[in-house]
């Protein structure tokens, strides 16, 4: 049997086991595979899927994950985790994850139970237990559960099974929150999350599916996927770019010649 099909076999061997499950849903690659296996093997009387209505999630998305879980045939609720009204997420540490999940999971953990759902889910796979991720923290605190890192399935294999599956989000990129957008120190806002809504939808509405506005100030800074680069040499369409993000409330608009990385904020000669 395939390496690929003993880690499935063991995901689904431990959804049996917990019986009654909440998944943490937000139409990602991931948490979209562990809300359909969880469903096929458990049965829809026994799995409820859990978006959070956040700031700090672009409506789009919001929209979107409500849209896939009734796809999926899940019965689905949404929170209100409200970490923007805690003082210890909006200063905006560099454990910020750490009290977004801490709220996010309190708030799915409180929802679940009151509606008689044992068990909490996310979809962490292998490969985030590699990287600095604060928020993992707050999960083991509250014990919740990871079946897709317990099962040592890595973000490859969660695309690739949703290939085989037919899924609509095998290859859709990663989604980090917009909070992740802004350097740490620099307060959020709710005010501060819309502007970089706003920007980024400026993007997608050109068709690029892959990138960020990092916030400074009143500098945008874009990062691209590399292959989308060569786009922005027609003057129109650049234009057209600076133009939205200057209306969402950017002074200057700049593009990352990197182009698109996971957690450039982090970096150290930032």
């Amino acid at each position: 049997m395939p390496e690929v099909t003993q880690r499935e076999a063991r995901l689904r061997a431990r959804l049996q086991a917990l019986d009654r499950v909440a998944v943490a849903f937000s139409g990602g690659v991931d948490s979209t595979l562990l809300l359909h296996l969880a469903l096929d093997t458990l049965g829809r009387g026994r799995v409820l899927a859990v978006v959070a209505d956040s700031p700090s999630l672009p409506r789009r998305e919001h929209d979107a994950a409500l849209r896939l879980a009734g796809q999926l045939g899940a019965a689905c609720i949404t929170v209100e985790p409200g970490e923007i009204d805690d003082p210890a997420y909006a200063a905006n540490p560099p454990d910020r994850c750490y009290h977004c999940k801490l709220r996010l999971f309190k708030s799915i953990m409180h929802a679940a139970a009151a509606r008689g759902f044992t068990h909490v889910l996310d979809g962490n796979n292998a490969d985030d237990a590699r990287d600095t991720r604060p928020g993992r923290r707050a999960l083991q605190e509250l014990g919740i559960a990871s079946p897709l890192l317990e099962a040592g399935l890595t973000k490859a294999d969660v695309r690739a099974i949703s290939r085989r599956l037919g899924l609509p989000t095998a290859d859709k990129p990663a989604l980090a929150c917009l909070a992740s957008r802004i350097p740490f120190g620099t307060p959020v806002t709710r005010e501060l999350l819309a502007q970089i809504e706003r920007a980024e939808e400026v993007l997608h509405e050109q068709g690029f599916a892959h990138c960020r506005v990092r916030h400074h100030g009143d500098i945008a800074r874009i990062e691209l996927a590399a292959r989308d680069m060569p786009r922005l040499l027609d003057p129109i369409l650049r234009g057209q770019i600076a133009q939205g993000l200057r209306a969402a409330g950017y002074r200057y608009v700049t593009l990352d010649l990197q182009g698109y990385r996971m957690g450039s904020l982090n970096e150290k000669d930032q």
